[in-house]
């Protein structure tokens, strides 16, 4: 038996003893990991540093250098990521009752565990403790499968994790990370459709494609983040540039940064100047459509098919649009599924923005940047999708379960 195979064999044995544990055995395992991840902070930061040291000699880009950097306030993040996931409703064994059929049998619907997770990510070390805690508590088991950028990151998370496990009896196997970065490896793991139920890639669009052609196992894509801000007629402008600068320059790395600001033309002679102000101030480079390249000094002018780029940096395209119908229009052309906004004080507007844009999250007057698990209330997310099969948007516990049917009969026969 191979390496992989193995691995993927006894994470699905593994598995198998979550069945034991009930929500408050879960929750309690779950606040001591966030305390094994505050106690291991010194070495989990000198681990990230040796991966850090490997990214600027290898020339890694800055939103992924970004990614990769562990700093104590989000070392303190992922311990309050467990603590959440343990705050939050355990979906497993949750029942829906469909009532007594005809025939005379009783039906219910039961929220049971997917069984094994696989994650494959790139410089993010922060998902495995993510991963591991929201696959524990749904009551899965979970394959971590990092890039090479991330890998002593990762092992030294996980170390912290397993010595936990170990404390309560578990098996380590629960949560393995898959400790060499083989892309042979990476392949052979995406046939272990014996043990996996499903694969969640996060990373790049690169590394998306990569996985959906060679997965023989079910696989929940995000191809990219292309989020766009519109800017309404009827917006509060002060709003809309709180909103721009939050979306686009809090944090540039990230899928749910702005990439594109749609403008209704009527408020563009007066909006645009104050972009123009606040975008040069903030260092951001703008590419513009051929109307509102007039209020940017430095536009690059774009034409009306290069829109849609995932900038991943302080970089955003900006065009004018004649009304919400072009906004909706140039979304569903350009867009990703992932996350878009409107800013208006009109309800009717705003409405119909979040009733026809096909995102995962549609957002009024709110920031793109919230468009995360643990600010929507999901506590730690796994990834988000958006493809709609089986889950839409950021995907929290229930998630990473599915619903098997419960039957009661009295010696019911089918007629």
């Amino acid at each position: 038996m191979t390496l992989i195979t193995n691995l993927a064999k006894n994470a699905a044995i593994a598995a198998k003893k979550l069945a034991i544990l009930d929500t408050e055995q879960k929750n309690t395992i779950l606040n001591a990991m966030a305390a094994a991840i505050r106690a291991s902070k010194c070495e989990i930061q000198q681990a990230n540093e040796l991966d850090l040291q490997a990214a600027n000699e290898n020339n890694l880009s800055a939103a992924m250098i970004d990614r990769l950097t562990l700093t104590p306030t989000r070392i303190e993040d992922m311990a309050s990521g467990l603590e959440d996931v343990a705050q939050l409703p355990d979906p497993v064994g949750e029942k829906r009752i469909l009532g007594k059929q005809a025939s005379g049998i009783e039906v219910q619907k039961m929220r049971v565990p997917l069984g094994v997770i696989c994650m494959i990510y790139e410089a993010r070390p922060n998902v495995t403790a993510d991963a591991g805690a929201l696959c524990f508590k749904s009551g899965n088991g979970v394959i971590l499968r990092g890039g090479k950028e991330a890998l002593n990151s990762s092992l030294a998370i996980a170390s912290s994790l397993h010595s936990v496990l170990k404390e309560y009896g578990l098996p380590a196997e629960l949560i393995t990370v898959v400790p060499d970065p083989d892309r042979a490896l990476l392949l052979e793991l995406m046939e272990q459709k014996e043990y996996i139920d499903l694969v969640i890639p996060r990373g790049g669009e690169g590394l998306i494609e990569f996985v959906t052609k060679h997965s023989s196992i079910p696989v929940i894509q995000h191809f990219k983040g292309v989020c766009h801000l519109y800017v309404d007629k009827e917006a509060d402008l002060d709003m809309a540039i709180a909103l721009l600068l939050n979306g686009k320059t809090q944090r540039t790395g990230v899928c749910n940064a702005l990439e594109g600001l749609l403008v209704h033309q009527s408020i563009a002679p007066v909006f645009l100047p104050k972009v123009r102000e606040v975008l040069s101030q903030a260092g951001v480079q703008v590419h513009a459509c051929q109307s509102s390249a007039a209020y940017f000094s430095c536009a690059n002018i774009l034409s009306d098919d290069q829109f849609g780029q995932e900038y991943l940096g302080l970089e955003i395209a900006v065009r004018i649009v004649d009304d919400l119908t072009g906004a909706l229009m140039h979304i569903d052309q350009f867009g990703s599924h992932h996350t878009e906004v409107i800013c208006t004080s009109s309800v009717q507007a705003a409405q119909q923005f979040q009733a026809q844009v096909d995102a995962s999250v549609v957002m009024v007057n709110a920031s793109s940047r919230f468009s995360d698990g643990g600010q929507l209330g999901l506590g730690a997310e796994i990834g988000i999708a958006t493809t709609k099969l089986h889950a839409y948007g950021p995907m929290g516990l229930e998630s990473l379960t599915t619903e098997k049917y419960l039957v009661n009969g009295f010696g019911n026969i089918r007629e």
